[in-house]
């Protein structure tokens, strides 16, 4: 397994550590910091190790002639300037209040920066950078955030290798801690048929220098399926987006997990966790001795065998347990006279065969 291991804020995570959860609150406070305090509170009561908001202006992320690329049947706003527009109203104070209630709450604050000024401003305030898919490409911004010298955790939703790889190589050039790649789906919600979990795999193969993770939004079921199969592929990073109320329209309130969902999947993931163990190398574990002694088996007498009589397929069997000769010497057995009487039923061991 590969041992790679990387610091993201307080919590050291690799392929062996319980994955780190990002709540993505995004703008789902709507303009509310009140509800945002709300939001992070709830998050951490839930088990997450960061919570992630989004820093951006309209008028900078999005020109007003800006189509919307999300299922208009959840969010109705055909504009993503419009969109954007309703939820860019936090400044830079606010962003540190967020921040310092996190520092409160003993939880990681995060916000995808989308502007030079958020780069700038959210440098002091968080212990890594997250950049968004639609970023990827993004030279003048991808150069800005390398400058800051932080971790960097890059989704790669909507993406090819190329792509990837351009990106990788322009940050390379910038004295980064760690990279990490997140799988992701742009498809704003991610119908399950879509969401192609086994890229986390393939992702794991060609970027071994990166630790991996993934970047959900399917719409969360009972049993949050998605976020531990991606945890069962490999996924030590996990993101979604986050709320109060999955009831709620628009925006994304309608794919995001809320604080049961939370507490659902960190039991799911110790589960799954206790379940992978600690073992790599197939051997016996202690626990196995007694079935190895037990439950394997061993040559024993058809019936009454007699001082000199040789073993043959017809006169002995294999029975539990692995008192006698094992039968993976079954060969090497058969032919060997007895030195001393056997009863029926009796194990043979070496020491009775001349």
């Amino acid at each position: 397994m590969n041992s790679l291991a990387i610091r993201l804020g307080n919590k050291e995570i690799s392929y062996k550590s319980m994955p780190y959860i990002i709540a993505e609150i995004g703008v789902n406070h709507e303009g509310s910091k009140e509800k945002a305090f709300e939001l992070i509170k709830l998050a951490k009561e839930g088990g997450a190790d960061a919570a992630k908001f989004q820093t951006y202006k309209a008028e900078k992320i999005a020109s007003k002639n800006s189509p919307s690329y999300w299922d208009l049947s959840k969010e109705s706003t055909e504009s993503q300037f419009q969109l954007f527009k309703k939820y860019d109203s936090f400044e830079e104070k606010d962003y540190c209040d967020l921040a310092d209630y996190c520092k409160e709450m003993k939880i990681d604050f995060l916000s995808t920066p989308f502007d030079h000024d958020a780069v700038d401003f959210l440098y002091e305030l968080m212990p890594f950078y997250k950049i968004a898919s639609a970023d990827i490409t993004n030279v003048p911004l991808l150069r800005k955030i390398g400058s800051k010298e932080k971790p960097v955790v890059l989704s790669t939703g909507a993406s090819n290798y190329e792509e990837i790889d351009f990106c990788l190589n322009l940050l390379s050039k910038f004295n980064i801690p760690s990279i990490s790649l997140l799988h992701c789906i742009l498809n704003y919600p991610t119908p399950d048929k879509y969401a192609h979990l086994d890229m986390i795999c393939s992702l794991k193969e060609k970027y071994p220098q990166n630790l991996i993770g993934y970047s959900d939004h399917t719409l969360p079921d009972a049993h949050m399926t998605s976020l531990t199969t991606a945890y069962n592929f490999g996924a030590c990073i996990i993101e979604k987006h986050f709320t109060d109320d999955k009831s709620l329209p628009g925006n994304d309130h309608y794919h995001a997990m809320d604080k049961l969902d939370l507490i659902i999947l960190k039991d799911q993931f110790k589960k799954i966790s206790q379940l992978k163990g600690n073992k790599i190398i197939k051997e016996p574990i202690k626990s196995e001795d007694i079935s190895r002694k037990n439950a394997r088996r061993s040559i024993v007498a058809v019936r009454d065998l007699k001082k000199g009589e040789k073993l043959t397929e017809e006169n002995i069997t294999y029975k539990r347990p692995c008192f006698g000769i094992p039968t993976s010497d079954w060969d090497d057995a058969l032919g060997k006279a007895l030195n001393k009487d056997i009863t029926e039923d009796s194990f043979i061991n070496w020491e009775d065969l001349n």
